[in-house]
């Protein structure tokens, strides 16, 4: 006796001829591991979609805040949106070609008084590398209605080592 006459399923009215099954349907173990493989990918997906805290998307630790980068051949522009900031909570450091942009978000109520809150405070950490020398001295930032703007023109060196490439049809 083999394991598939132990299953219900694959028998047409008492018929011992499977029914059409593709290859890998045929092995249960096979089966039931795919299954739960599934069912432990719509559980974490879930998590992400419907707990904010557990999604990449809106945690402080990863990638906010958002950032724009523009990358012309004289310079970099990063733009950072971190509503309800003010420029004494944010420090923006430039070290061997990495932007750092640092602060901390304070809630403006106390927490007894808070009933059910979606906004995130607390402290973030975002690393940028440049990939480009970069004139330090010259480097500017602006705060203005909740954006930073940083711009960083390029070193001599590296707009000599940009190299145009002509596109043929």
């Amino acid at each position: 006796m083999s394991v598939r006459d132990l299953i219900p399923w694959g028998r047409n009215n008492g018929n011992r001829t499977p029914a059409i099954f593709r290859d890998d349907e045929r092995d249960p173990f096979l089966s039931l591991h795919r299954e739960v493989n599934r069912l432990f990918d719509d559980v974490f997906r879930s998590f992400e979609s419907g707990f904010p805290f557990f999604s990449r998307e809106f945690s402080f630790g990863g990638s906010w805040p958002r950032v724009e980068i523009a990358d012309t051949e004289r310079e970099i522009k990063i733009t950072a949106e971190m509503p309800g900031l003010e420029e004494k909570d944010l420090e923006v450091l430039l070290d061997d070609g990495v932007l750092t942009l640092k602060g901390e978000k304070r809630s403006e109520t106390e927490d007894k008084d808070r009933q059910f809150s979606e906004r995130f405070y607390g402290r973030f950490h975002r690393r940028i590398p440049l990939g480009y020398e970069v004139e330090e001295a010259n480097a500017d930032a602006s705060f203005r209605n909740g954006v930073l703007t940083v711009t960083l023109p390029k070193s001599e060196k590296a707009r000599s080592k940009v190299k145009r490439i002509a596109v043929r049809s």
